[in-house]
């Protein structure tokens, strides 16, 4: 790929406009990490890239993050990890993945999205493209932290 994008750089900012646009909720950067056994989750959604760059964007969210995001997105108390939540975390996952394929087509790469799917459970592990890339980007609100976890290849 020419003009190769930071793209943590270009996650980061694409969450942050996303959660200080519809959220109102500033969101700090927290060091990077490769040790995909610190992200602690009990809501995952994740959304199916294809075009330029084949993969998954995913965001990893333990219960409490996912009803706070929610809450502050729908302006309601949220207290189960309900359908509410899952179409709240699923809409910000498409909001980010299309950030991120602005950021794409930006240098000439045309990225395709999918429909969101959301998990919500206590065990479980995502695994794709044997040869993928993975960029973790951890990421603190006032409620703790989340991931966003983007898993692709170069077509």
């Amino acid at each position: 790929m020419s003009n190769e994008l930071d793209i943590a750089g270009e996650i980061f900012k694409g969450t942050q406009d996303v959660f200080s646009t519809m959220l109102s909720v500033e969101l700090e950067r927290e060091h990077f990490t490769d040790n995909y056994s610190d992200i602690q989750s009990n809501m995952t959604s994740m959304i199916g890239l294809g075009g330029g760059i084949r993969g998954v964007l995913a965001i990893h969210c333990p219960a409490a993050i996912a009803k706070a995001i929610t809450g502050s997105f729908l302006g309601m108390e949220v207290e189960d990890l309900d359908d509410d939540v899952k179409d709240a975390i699923g809409e910000i996952a498409n909001m980010v993945a299309g950030n991120l394929k602005v950021s794409y087509a930006a240098i000439g790469l045309n990225v395709e999205l999918a429909i969101p799917t959301s998990i919500v459970g206590e065990s479980f592990r995502i695994s794709g493209i044997a040869e993928a890339k993975r960029i973790i980007v951890p990421l603190k609100m006032a409620e703790g932290l989340f991931w966003i976890e983007l898993m692709y290849v170069a077509s």
